[in-house]
């Protein structure tokens, strides 16, 4: 039997091809994979509190689990809360999806908690007309006002010191994790101070300066990113851009994270609670009470509150509550407006931008807190000042017309009912037609006494 060279010859040449392909698909550079990837867009604009952290953290999230090959912080920031900042902060350095930081448009700044997010992204880029910087730690101190800055560092609070050294150690690792200016880094946590776009890029603060998204993407192709997952060639220049914005309960948490709105629903869910105690069964004070109530703790578990000032404001409310129930003649009332406008305004513990709640509102909310109880309590006073019209007391003083009269008892019409009455003394009652007056209730009969001639027409 004979073999067919051609055969053997055709399983050679297809194995090698099988071969030949396998090593170009192996040479392929990651770039080619890149090509097809998109590039999320995430827009954090305003301070950095509990809704940006959870939007950046899951849009960092989805954009790993929607395989896209950059992610993009559009940062304009005045500052933010810290432990906000530190949970961007811990998303981005685990993040596998390469972080640019690009702090635009134009006109826009990273202060503050910013400029660590800048230095913990992957990649640092700035429009003209932007700055970064005065990333000093602002709290309140006992006195009422920010801590002086590093320079004055013989004028500071052992606690105030600790902040800036523990963030100067924090921006200066981060600094030193990504090859950027770690001396200038804690330059803006001790003294302060800012850069403008072209100063931060010629001191390496930043990678580099982009008028816009799609000019930043057209600069960052080809460029080499290492995350946790690896080394990445970013291919940047035709990719799709997809924007993430805030979903409901993103917007739902910046809404109830207003420290002003947090006040607002507490006050309301304690005014609606102490409503439905004093009115059992009414219902509806109760159940909206309860849930503003809840939604406003929560809200402020995630804000940075002095228990002092919220103790204030559960004072006043109550004071002003027990106004209308106890005749103290303002006594009460005037405490409480003073103690919850002091407790409002002690109520949020920082000075961060974006956190505190305006005089004006704490204002406008004792000044309608007032006028609501002073007009609940004004309402009682004159409904106590009414003549009673039902019970036993309505019918003291009350005139009828004698019926019938009879041994030491007869019959009266009283409010157009037929009583049995009687008189106090043991004397004649008034004859039939005269009218009388009701002095006593004694069950179901009337102690009468006749009304004078006066009284009589």
């Amino acid at each position: 039997m004979k073999t067919n060279p051609f055969g053997r010859l055709g399983v050679v040449l297809r194995a090698l091809a099988i071969l030949l392909l396998a090593l170009a698909a192996g040479s392929v550079p990651r770039a080619a994979h890149a090509a097809s990837a998109p590039v999320a867009v995430i827009a954090v604009a305003g301070a950095i509190g509990p809704a940006s952290a959870d939007f950046i953290v899951r849009s960092l999230a989805r954009a790993a689990d929607d395989h896209v090959q950059l992610a993009v912080l559009e940062l304009d920031t005045p500052g933010g809360l810290d432990l906000s900042m530190r949970s961007i902060i811990k998303a981005i350095l685990a993040s596998p999806v390469p972080v640019v930081a690009f702090i635009g448009p134009s006109g826009a700044r990273a202060a503050s908690a910013g400029t660590y997010i800048v230095y913990a992204s992957h990649i640092a880029a700035m429009a003209p007309g932007t700055n970064l910087g005065a990333a000093t730690p602002i709290q309140i101190s006992a006195g009422g006002k920010p801590d002086a800055p590093a320079s004055g560092a013989d004028t500071q609070t052992t606690e105030s010191r600790k902040q800036v050294q523990d963030a100067a150690a924090y921006i200066r690792g981060l600094a030193q994790m990504r090859g950027r200016n770690a001396e200038w880094a804690e330059r803006a946590v001790r003294e302060a101070v800012s850069l403008s776009a072209s100063e931060a890029l010629a001191q390496r603060v930043i990678d580099l300066t982009a008028a816009d998204v799609p000019d930043l993407l057209t600069k960052l192709d080809g460029r080499r990113v290492r995350t946790l997952s690896g080394e990445t060639v970013l291919s940047t220049k035709n990719a799709q851009i997809i924007s993430f914005t805030p979903d409901w309960r993103s917007r739902f948490l910046a809404t109830i994270t207003d420290p002003s709105v947090a006040l607002i629903l507490v006050m309301i869910g304690m005014y609606g609670l102490f409503f439905e105690f004093a009115n059992p069964g009414f219902m509806l004070p109760g159940v909206a009470g309860a849930i503003c109530l809840l939604v406003g703790l929560f809200a402020l578990q995630l804000l940075p509150i002095s228990f002092v000032g919220l103790g204030l404001i559960v004072l006043g409310i109550g004071f002003l509550v027990a106004e209308m129930f106890l005749p103290t003649f303002g006594t009460l009332g005037i405490g409480g407006i003073v103690a919850f406008s002091i407790g409002a305004l002690m109520l949020i513990d920082t000075d961060v931008p974006g956190f505190g709640i305006p005089v004006g509102v704490v204002v406008t909310l004792a000044v309608v807190s007032a006028l609501f109880i002073f007009g609940v309590s004004t309402f009682a006073l004159r409904a106590r000042r009414r003549p009673v019209v039902s019970g036993d007391q309505a019918m003291l003083g009350s005139v009828g017309v004698m019926l019938e009269e009879g041994d030491g008892a007869g019959w009266a019409r009283v409010h157009g009912e037929r009583w049995r009455v009687r008189t106090a003394e043991p004397r004649a009652l008034p004859a039939r037609g005269s009218r009388v007056r009701v002095t006593a209730r004694q069950g179901l009969t009337l102690t009468v006494e006749p009304l004078n001639e006066g009284e009589q027409r």
